[in-house]
């Protein structure tokens, strides 16, 4: 299984309470007890495998404020905010480093598309701003690339998958957070039409709130509940090279190829240009919400029918808290990497930098990106089911923004003033007649 992630100690003792309870242990959910426990909140979380084993261990490390959707530009402000002072709050390594980050345009066309973000970019006072050839060739050395310019953003940064969710989740612990893995929740218990209980694996945790942070599995969960969360699952695919001296410093991404370099002095390489999605029956029973956001990008997706289509079709979509849950039938969601998507990376990168043409690929992965018809999260209570709040749906977006999620999330459930505006991220916004649809300039 790839990539390996730093080990996080698990509590052997479940709790008999906790004022919260978190579902899933990825960047969402360990930010989010980091940030309760802080406050003297008394929180267990628990994960059915093991910390940042999916999908916040497998995206690229990117931490960027560039070209996402305006409605998250607020959120991932404070969120890099927040990654700069990371490794001193956790007192550890998670890879956090400014490194700026690079968006580079082939034509003229693509150029002035990325130019048009600027508008939300001067409405923040961001630092991003255009950059014409002959800067892009001082700023990446070694690039062979004929591009027409590029947007940059010199304070987006990086961090390591790997290290971060793992850190945060042992600072967690360390501040008073029960941290339990291999241990699924199957469900909610609920009284007076509030949380009244977290039933897992391995026993009841009794609790006045719960939050699910799920990533790729909210949608069943949530639909065991007979809440609608109208989520898919795209696959991800990233490979790793060994150390290359003389590469890039800047992040960038560019016709096929995305890269960041990792503190082992190798990259790791990915594409926003192909996007593969395996049908299955979410994806027929969604459709009319999806059909926007699939005119959008229809050059870019990669459709497959394969076992998955059968997997998920044969997976309970609903059970007794008694009874074993289909979590537990799934540690952990380690779907192989797309070959097709991972090759056109490769040539796309040993292309426009020479010196990746025969750098060796150490290891490759996949990974189930949870996504949601407008691309932008749910981070909302849940208004029919009172102490329950769901952190899912980032959508390629959520290692970056992960602590500031965390510390939204923790800021609605004690009650605090929230760190920015929740209103875009309300789950209510799919049945409220707001119609929300992907923006065309975010990636």
């Amino acid at each position: 299984m790839a990539p390996r992630v730093d080990p996080v100690a698990s509590d052997e003792t479940l709790p008999a309470r906790a004022d919260i309870v978190i579902i899933g242990g990825g960047i969402i959910g360990t930010s989010t007890a980091l940030f309760l426990a802080q406050r003297g909140a008394s929180v267990a979380l628990v994960e059915k495998g093991h910390i940042a084993g999916e999908q916040s261990s497998r995206n690229w490390g990117w931490c960027r404020k560039m070209v996402r959707d305006p409605r998250e530009i607020p959120l991932i402000i404070e969120s890099l905010r927040l990654w700069q002072g990371m490794n001193q709050m956790v007192e550890a390594e998670t890879g956090f480093r400014t490194c700026g980050i690079m968006y580079l345009a082939e034509n003229a066309a693509d150029l002035a598309r990325l130019e048009g973000w600027l508008d939300y970019a001067r409405e923040y006072q961001l630092d991003t701003r255009v950059v014409d050839r002959a800067e892009v060739a001082r700023l990446l050395p070694g690039s062979a690339g004929s591009w027409a310019g590029a947007l940059y953003t010199p304070s987006d940064g990086k961090a390591e998958p790997q290290m971060a969710a793992p850190a945060i989740a042992a600072a967690a612990r360390r501040h008073g957070a029960a941290i339990l893995t291999g241990c699924a929740a199957r469900g909610i218990e609920t009284a007076s039409g509030r949380v009244s209980a977290v039933v897992t694996e391995k026993g009841r945790i009794a609790c006045g709130s719960a939050v699910l942070a799920g990533g790729a599995w909210s949608r069943l969960f949530c639909g065991n509940l007979g809440i609608e969360l109208p989520q898919l699952k795209v696959l991800g695919s990233v490979m790793r090279t060994e150390p290359l001296d003389g590469g890039p410093e800047i992040s960038a991404s560019g016709g096929l190829f995305g890269y960041r370099k990792r503190m082992d002095g190798g990259y790791t390489v990915a594409t926003l240009g192909v996007r593969t999605i395996d049908l299955v029956p979410d994806s027929f029973r969604l459709l009319p919400q999806y059909l926007p956001a699939v005119k959008l990008h229809w050059q870019k997706l990669r459709f497959r029918v394969g076992r998955r289509f059968a997997e998920e079709w044969q997976r309970p979509r609903r059970w007794a808290l008694d009874e074993a849950s289909p979590f537990e039938a799934m540690r952990v969601l380690d779907p192989a990497a797309d070959p097709y998507v991972l090759e056109r990376a490769r040539a796309s990168i040993g292309a426009a930098f020479p010196a990746f043409r025969n750098v060796a690929v150490t290891e490759s992965w996949g990974g189930m990106i949870d996504v949601m018809p407008d691309a932008i999260p749910v981070i909302s209570a849940v208004d029919s089911l009172s102490g329950f709040f769901v952190a899912t749906g980032f959508s390629g977006h959520g290692f970056g923004i992960g602590p500031g999620a965390g510390r939204l999330v923790a800021d609605m459930v004690t009650g605090a003033p929230a760190i920015v505006d929740p209103t875009p991220f309300r789950l209510a916004r799919f049945t409220d007649g707001s119609n929300p649809r992907p923006h065309p300039l975010a990636s």
